[in-house]
C-alpha cells in the first residue's frame, strides 16, 4: 500500500499600510485571508498547519519583511515544506523577485506552493500555467504596485501643495490638531523651549552654548520629549542611548521656518516604489506653503536669526555669549564682520574691534574702533534718531502710518465675501443647467454654451478672491508689526544704557569706515518707509 506524503504547510498572509485598517492589531483582510486559507488545508487531506506567518502592513513591492524571512528561515530547517497564499498579490507584487522563488528556489528546497484563490498549485501545474499565466499575474501585480504608488505621491504632493501637514509627528514645539490631522498647533510647553532658543541666540549665545543650557537645565531633547508624550519616535540623526542637546539640533531649530507659520515639506523623495531609499531634494524644489499655523516666533527674529548664524557669532574663550555687536557690526572696506580684541599693555586693558579678514593679512586694511567709542558713536545716533521721532509732529505722521486704519481691512474683508458669494451663485446656475435641458427649457447648445459662460465666471470670482485674502493676510501680517514697534517705541522715549537686546531692536548694521566714520543702518523707518541710516563722526 502506497504511503501518501504529508505535507507540513506555512500559511503566509500579507496586507499593506495603505490597506490595512487603523487602529487595530490585525485587519479584517487579515482574517479573511486566514480562514480561506485555513479552509484550503482543510480540504487537503495531506496538509497540516505548521505555523502562520503575518505581515501586516507591510508594502509588497519588495521582501524585507519579519514575517516573510521567519518563514524562509523555517523553509531552509527543513520545519515546513508547503506554503499557501490567498493569491499571488498577497505573496508579492515584485514580478521578477516573486517568479524566482516560486520557480527555482521553493522547487530547490522540495518546497509545495500555493495560491488558492488564483488556482496555481506547484504541483499539479503545467508548463503553461508555469512559464505563462504565473508570470503575467506577477507582473499584473507589479505593475498594480507601481501604479499605487505614484497614485499616493500624487496625493502627497497635492497635499504638500494646500499646506497640510503629512509627517507622522509634529516639528518640535507642535502637535497636530486634534480636529485636523494634517493642521499644527503649539505644543504649551516645547513652544516656550523653542521661544528660549531663539531669544539666546539673540542675545549672543552660540549654538553649543544654547545646547549646554538646555542640558544644564534638564531640558529633553526632542527625541527625548517626543518618547516621553508615549509617541514611537525615532531619528535618522546619530544619537546617545538618551538623546541629550547638541549644537546640530539647536541649529536646526533655529534654521525651521515652521516656526513663523511656513509649512516646508517635499525635503527628500523616496528612490523607487522597490527601493527603501530617500533622495534629498534641493532647497528650490521644497514646497513652503505660509501661514498654515499659529507661529512661534516672530518673522523678524526669525530673519535676524538667519543672519546672525551667516556670520560669525562665536563667543570668546571661556564666555557663554558673544559680544553685543556679533552679527551687526562689519568693515567698511571688505563688509567682513569686525573681531573683538582685548589688549592687555602694563596693567592696563583695552578693547578694539578690529577687521578680521586685515588681522588675517587678507588683503583688507586693519580698521579698528574701540570699543567705548564704537558705543558712544551708537549711543549718540539711537538717542537721536529716537529724539527726532519723539517731536510730537512727526509722531503724529509716523504713528498714524503704524497704526493702520481698520476700515481698510473691513473693505477687503467685505470684497472678499462679496466674491464668494458671486463665484457661489454661478455655481448654483452650474448645477440647474441639466435641469433645465431635461425640462427642454434649453437646448443642448444653449446648456454647452452657459456652462462655459458660468464655469469662466465662477473660476475668475474665486480666483479674485482668492488674491484677495492673501492681500488680506499680507495686510494684517503688517499691522501686528508695525503695532509691536511701536508699543517699543512708546515705551522707549529715551535710551537709559547700553545693551544688546536695544541694539537689536533698533540696528540693522553697523558699518565701520575708519576710527572717526561710523555709518549705522536703523531699523526704524519713517512714514516714507525709507531706512534711516545715520553717519556720526566722532572728533
Amino acid at each position: 500500500m502506497e504511503v501518501r506524503k504529508m505535507y507540513r504547510a506555512g500559511i503566509y498572509l500579507r496586507l499593506s499600510r495603505e490597506d490595512a485598517a487603523g487602529g487595530r492589531t490585525e485587519s479584517n483582510s487579515i482574517r479573511s485571508q486566514r480562514e480561506i486559507c485555513r479552509a484550503f488545508v482543510r480540504s487537503c487531506g495531506d496538509m497540516d498547519v505548521y505555523d502562520t506567518y503575518v505581515d501586516d502592513g507591510y508594502s509588497g513591492a519588495d521582501f524585507d519583511r519579519p514575517g516573510f524571512k521567519r518563514m524562509m528561515e523555517d523553509i531552509k530547517a527543513g520545519k515546513i515544506n508547503c506554503v499557501v497564499v490567498k493569491d499571488l498579490s498577497r505573496f508579492g507584487r515584485d514580478y521578477i523577485e516573486a517568479g524566482r522563488l516560486i520557480q527555482k528556489t521553493f522547487p530547490a528546497f522540495h518546497v509545495r506552493f500555493v495560491a488558492v484563490t488564483d488556482r496555481f498549485d506547484s504541483t499539479t501545474a503545467d508548463y503553461h500555467e508555469t512559464s505563462l499565466v504565473l508570470p503575467v499575474k506577477n507582473f499584473v501585480n507589479d505593475s498594480y504596485c507601481r501604479d499605487i504608488s505614484g497614485k499616493v505621491r500624487s496625493q502627497q504632493r497635492v497635499k504638500r501643495e494646500k499646506g497640510e501637514f503629512i509627517g507622522a509627528f509634529a516639528v518640535y514645539g507642535y502637535c497636530k490638531d486634534g480636529r485636523n490631522r494634517n493642521r499644527l498647533v503649539p505644543d504649551p510647553y516645547a513652544s516656550r523651549i523653542v521661544q528660549h532658543i531663539f531669544d539666546w541666540k539673540l542675545d549672543g549665545m552660540s549654538c553649543l552654548a544654547i545646547a549646554k543650557r538646555l542640558n544644564r537645565l534638564g531640558v529633553l531633547s526632542p527625541m527625548e520629549y517626543k518618547r516621553s508624550m508615549g509617541q514611537n519616535y525615532s531619528t535618522g540623526f546619530a544619537a546617545s542611548v538618551r538623546g541629550a542637546w547638541s549644537s546640530v539640533a539647536v541649529r536646526r531649530i533655529l534654521t525651521d521656518e515652521f516656526y513663523i507659520g511656513t509649512v516646508v515639506q517635499g525635503k527628500s523623495e523616496k528612490i523607487s516604489y522597490k527601493v527603501k531609499r530617500f533622495r534629498k531634494k534641493a532647497k528650490e524644489e521644497w514646497i513652503r506653503v505660509p501661514g498654515m499655523h499659529e507661529a512661534v516666533v516672530a518673522e523678524e527674529d526669525f530673519e535676524r536669526v538667519q543672519q546672525f548664524l551667516a556670520t560669525a557669532t562665536r563667543a570668546s574663550g571661556g564666555e557663554e555669549k558673544a559680544h553685543a555687536f556679533a552679527g551687526i557690526l562689519f568693515c567698511g572696506e571688505c563688509l567682513g564682520p569686525m573681531a573683538r580684541r582685548l589688549n592687555r599693555y602694563r596693567g592696563t586693558e583695552k578693547t578694539d574691534f578690529i577687521c578680521s579678514a586685515g588681522n588675517r593679512g587678507e588683503g583688507c586694511g586693519r580698521h579698528r574702533i574701540s570699543e567705548d567709542g564704537l558705543w558712544d558713536a551708537v549711543w549718540q545716533a539711537l538717542n537721536f534718531q529716537i529724539s527726532l521721532l519723539m517731536c510730537e509732529e512727526r509722531v503724529r505722521a509716523w504713528t498714524a502710518e503704524l497704526q493702520m486704519d481698520d476700515s481698510e481691512l473691513g473693505l477687503l474683508g467685505e470684497e472678499i465675501r462679496r466674491l464668494c458669494a458671486e463665484a457661489e451663485k454661478y455655481r448654483l446656475l452650474l448645477c440647474g443647467l441639466d435641469g433645465d435641458l431635461e425640462k427642454g427649457v434649453i437646448t443642448a447648445e444653449d446648456c454647452a454654451a452657459f456652462r462655459e459662460i458660468y464655469e469662466e465666471q465662477e473660476a475668475r470670482m474665486r480666483e479674485a478672491a482668492e488674491k484677495q485674502k492673501e492681500r488680506l493676510q499680507k495686510l494684517s501680517g503688517e499691522a501686528e508689526q508695525r503695532s509691536a514697534l511701536l508699543q517699543r517705541l512708546k515705551k522707549t522715549p529715551r535710551l537709559l544704557g547700553p545693551g544688546r537686546d536695544v541694539l537689536l531692536t533698533f540696528v540693522e548694521k553697523i558699518v565701520v569706515c575708519g576710527e572717526r566714520r561710523v555709518f549705522i543702518q536703523m531699523r526704524i523707518r519713517e512714514p516714507s518707509g525709507q531706512t534711516k541710516r545715520s553717519g556720526i563722526g566722532m572728533f
